[in-house]
Formats: C-alpha cells, sequence, structure tokens
C-alpha cells in the first residue's frame, strides 16, 4: 500500500509520519486489498483534524477526524477506516456456498 502523508498548517515530523504508517498497518491486517491512502493532517487553531481517502479494490473510502490532539485525531481516524474497510470486505465477500442454490423455488422445483 502507497501512502501519501500531506500537512497543512503542520510540519510532518518523522514522529508523526511513522505513526501513522504504524495505524495504517492495521488496515492492511483487516484487508490486503487497499491500493493507495491519502492522509491529510491539518492544525486550525486548537483544533487538530486528520483526513484521510483510502482506494481499495471496488471503490474509494473516506474518513476525517478532529480532536485537541493530533495523536487522538490519527486514532479516531483509524478506527473509523477500520470499520468502513471491515463493512466493504463483508460486502464484497459472497456467502452463499453454491451460486446455484441460492433461491428456495430454486431447491423446490429440483425436488418434483
Amino acid at each position: 500500500m502507497q501512502l501519501t502523508l500531506t500537512g497543512h498548517h503542520v510540519d510532518i515530523t518523522d514522529s508523526l509520519r511513522a505513526y501513522v504508517k504504524d495505524k495504517f498497518k492495521r488496515l492492511d491486517r483487516h484487508f490486503d486489498q487497499v491500493l493507495d491512502s491519502h492522509v491529510v493532517l491539518t492544525v486550525e487553531k486548537l483544533r487538530h483534524k486528520a483526513e484521510a481517502a483510502i482506494r481499495v479494490s471496488g471503490g474509494r473510502l473516506f474518513a476525517d477526524s478532529e480532536h485537541e490532539d493530533m495523536y487522538a485525531a490519527i486514532d479516531l481516524l483509524i478506527d473509523k477506516l477500520d470499520r468502513q474497510v471491515v463493512k466493504h470486505k463483508e460486502k464484497a465477500t459472497n456467502h452463499h456456498r453454491n451460486h446455484n442454490e441460492g433461491s428456495h423455488r430454486y431447491q423446490a422445483s429440483m425436488l418434483n
């Protein structure tokens, strides 16, 4: 997964970059088809905001969060993205055992 990190009115330090990369590993653990991610960290007075847009197979996911602390905002962002990734993975997974036997009417017609 390619990770792009951008800062608005904030310098992206090495420790901040390492923290974001470490947190994004959690998304890879749940869903390995994340293609790329773009994270924007913003500081506006006392508000620290983290936004991310990730591209996955089958679409794009977006989340943002705000907090007084940048690290807490990143944690909230990852929690939101993790829920979205798990939901996307569930939608993409086919839960039927056999595509031909999905309907009860089909099964009833096979018995007659």
